[in-house]
């Protein structure tokens, strides 16, 4: 089988073998399938939470799904919370302000997200402040 787009070779990505960078409060991200590495349609990751670790309300400029991993969580989307488990999944509209929390105050909770852009932004609802979501992903 041949592909038209070689930019992205296949890939097998161990998390474990990668890279976690610092979100604060508690959440690092692990970037798995990334424009860095080739991607041109989408990109997804990781992200740890330590116990009671979450991160503010923000809204996307596409859509976003995520899968708990692991733990449970607390997720807003809209106002309205959500309590999740493992494997739980959720689909975000681009613009819906939403959020992620640890249930948990002591045991880690991991997601799996995914948005439907390659050039995703993250504007948190508190300052209006767009970043891009890949930015998070670079070292200083």
């Amino acid at each position: 089988m041949t592909s038209q787009d070689s930019s992205f070779p296949p890939a097998v990505l161990r998390p474990a073998e990668l890279h976690a960078f610092s979100r604060g409060g508690g959440a690092s991200t692990i970037p798995l399938v990334t424009a860095a590495r080739g991607a041109q349609v989408f990109l997804n990751g990781q992200t740890l939470f330590e116990g009671g670790a979450g991160i503010p309300l923000h809204t996307h400029n596409c859509p976003e799904s995520v899968v708990i991993l692991d733990g449970d969580a607390i997720v807003e989307i809209d106002g309205v919370e959500h309590h999740l488990t493992r494997f739980d999944t959720t689909y975000v509209p681009a613009g819906m302000p939403h959020r992620f929390r640890n249930a948990s105050a002591t045991a880690p909770m991991r997601i799996l997200w995914t948005y439907a852009s390659v050039d995703a932004t993250r504007t948190l609802v508190e300052t209006g402040v767009t970043t891009r979501v890949d930015a998070e992903h670079r070292t200083s």
